[in-house]
């Protein structure tokens, strides 16, 4: 894995990894909202401070989906779209270790031998207050503190952040989502929410109503906002960032059955099929409805698009502004977190 706007080093063998005293943050970090910014953040200080390599080591899955399968929650992002994103944070390295069988198994002080201490040579290990790691998720900060002072590094376990009085917490992102509220979760990942997606073959009904659509196939375990239709942008993998109207949902009006995510990118007529692709969503414009023709979808698609014409130049410089924020001195779970790799959400 790579990233050309980043000059991280991006690898998922810890052997890539060359020895050099480090300060090192751990977490799962989906969504890399900005109370795991605040995390990374504090380790990359302390690095530049100290004249250590900054180190940022996530997972390539959630942890639940070793331990208990069947309650692992939709995903912020993808893994690759996690790597890039810690990487564009501007650390030496990013470390994607694979959790398998054989890391859920490791004893924490196994993991903090092998990973931490022979792996990265670890001087400060930054972490949520509410960070869980290794077997049976017995470790925590309490025992990275009481190892560290008898093998050489520092801790710090950062408290939850929190806006607008409730913690910043992935698990508070999805349920923004879930209600289409994307402006809640902009300000909470400190960007808009993206859907990445491969750009396929479909119906081909858009062109033909004079709104041809990129159909996107994402990935089965990611998050999808409520059904309806969102103004926002397309990345262009040329880098090209294009203003578009975005509708999740099932094609009510055509008695469609599968969610689907489709595209329409205005003033926008080039080929995009088999590109890879990111939409981001920035404001909520209307939920799915069934039309009883079509040319009342056509007039309520004519709505959107000029709605996402004045709803892309009000966000534009404000979609995805950081909120506010304060530590949470309680630095507990929050609700749905149960991960052996818990960070903050």
């Amino acid at each position: 894995m790579s990233d050309d706007r980043s000059t991280a080093t991006v690898t998922s063998d810890l052997r890539d990894v060359a020895p050099a005293a480090s300060a090192v943050s751990i977490g799962f970090f989906d969504g890399v909202h900005v109370g795991h910014q605040a995390i990374v953040g504090r380790a990359m200080a302390h690095a530049a401070d100290s004249g250590l390599r900054s180190v940022i080591v996530t997972f390539d899955r959630h942890p639940l989906q070793i331990v208990r399968p069947d309650h692992v929650p939709p995903l912020l992002m993808t893994t690759p779209r996690r790597a890039r994103t810690l990487a564009e944070l501007g650390p030496d390295v990013v470390v994607v270790l694979p959790f398998d069988e054989r890391l859920r198994m490791l004893t924490p002080e196994t993991f903090i031998a092998q990973v931490l201490r022979s792996s990265l040579d670890a001087r400060h290990v930054v972490v949520g207050q509410n960070f869980r790691f290794g077997h049976r998720a017995a470790g925590d900060v309490a025992l990275l503190e009481r190892v560290g002072a008898r093998d050489g590094f520092t801790v710090d376990g950062v408290d939850l952040l929190t806006a607008g009085g409730a913690p910043i917490s992935s698990t508070r992102i999805r349920a923004a989502l879930a209600e289409g509220d994307v402006e809640t979760a902009a300000r909470l990942l400190g960007r808009p929410f993206l859907i990445d997606g491969t750009v396929v073959d479909g119906d081909r009904r858009g062109r033909r109503l004079g709104y041809p659509t990129a159909n996107l196939a994402v990935a089965k375990d990611v998050m999808m906002p409520a059904a309806g239709v969102y103004a926002g942008t397309l990345a262009h993998p040329d880098g090209r960032r294009l203003p578009a109207v975005t509708s999740i949902g099932t094609n009510p009006t055509f008695d469609g059955g599968t969610m689907r995510v489709e595209t329409y990118v205005i003033d926008f007529d080039e080929d995009l099929y088999g590109l890879d692709v990111a939409v981001d969503l920035r404001r909520f414009l209307r939920g799915q409805q069934r039309f009883d023709d079509v040319d009342a979808l056509i007039a309520a698609m004519d709505d959107d698009v000029g709605r996402a014409r004045r709803a892309l130049v009000d966000t534009a410089d404000g979609a995805g502004r950081a909120p506010d924020t304060t530590p949470d001195g309680g630095g507990g779970r929050s609700p749905g977190d149960g991960s052996l790799v818990a960070d903050h959400g």
